[in-house]
């Protein structure tokens, strides 16, 4: 998470009105404004290669699912407002009653780690989607090796189911939206690089 803008608590109007006039993208916790650090090649790579290899899937199954990158928000139910690397949404897309910028009903969300962001990936900002009723699927990717972790919610939602990939050849099977992505598609073009 980048740094907080001030020390002063802001509403949810003034943190709409802000990140609008603004040219660098601002998560809202809970009175406080973060201004998000931009993201290495890899990043970029692994984020647009997961996007593509998920929207690919879904078309082939024909599921009326939209795949979404971090230019759209994510609005959770406990004052947060975030940025997701990719998400996806089953059936029509609800927005945030204030504004239609930010999606309130992602059932899979995908994070691409950095050394920056890995702490918090999956720690507070899970937790934060954790709040969100639709949400049933996380996907972490690590760009320094091939690992890609999934959580899935079971029927308990105390209880998140764990799995990790880290074989090129392997395939991962999305239970939320009911596709495989292979991670050689994920890491198509991916080269080691440090951050």
């Amino acid at each position: 998470m980048g740094e907080a803008a001030s020390k002063h608590s802001y509403s949810i109007e003034e943190y709409l009105e802000m990140e609008q006039n603004s040219l660098e993208r601002l998560e809202y916790h809970e009175g406080e404004v973060f201004s998000m650090a931009g993201g290495t090649l890899n990043h970029s790579l692994l984020s647009t290669n997961t996007s593509t290899a998920l929207g690919n899937a879904i078309n082939k199954k024909g599921k009326q699912y939209r795949t979404f990158n971090s230019d759209a928000k994510i609005a959770t139910s406990n004052k947060k407002f975030v940025y997701a690397d990719v998400f996806v949404v089953c059936g029509k897309t609800e927005t945030f009653p204030h504004t239609k910028h930010a999606v309130n009903n992602p059932t899979l969300i995908v994070e691409v780690l950095s050394d920056s962001t890995a702490k918090y990936d999956r720690g507070d900002k899970f937790h934060a989607y954790q709040s969100i009723e639709t949400f049933k699927e996380y996907v972490l990717i690590s760009q320094d090796k091939v690992l890609v972790e999934v959580y899935f919610k079971t029927d308990d939602v105390f209880f998140w189911q764990y799995r990790a990939y880290r074989n090129i050849e392997d395939t991962i099977y999305l239970k939320s939206i009911d596709i495989e992505v292979s991670l050689s598609e994920i890491y198509l073009n991916w080269e080691f690089q440090e951050e």
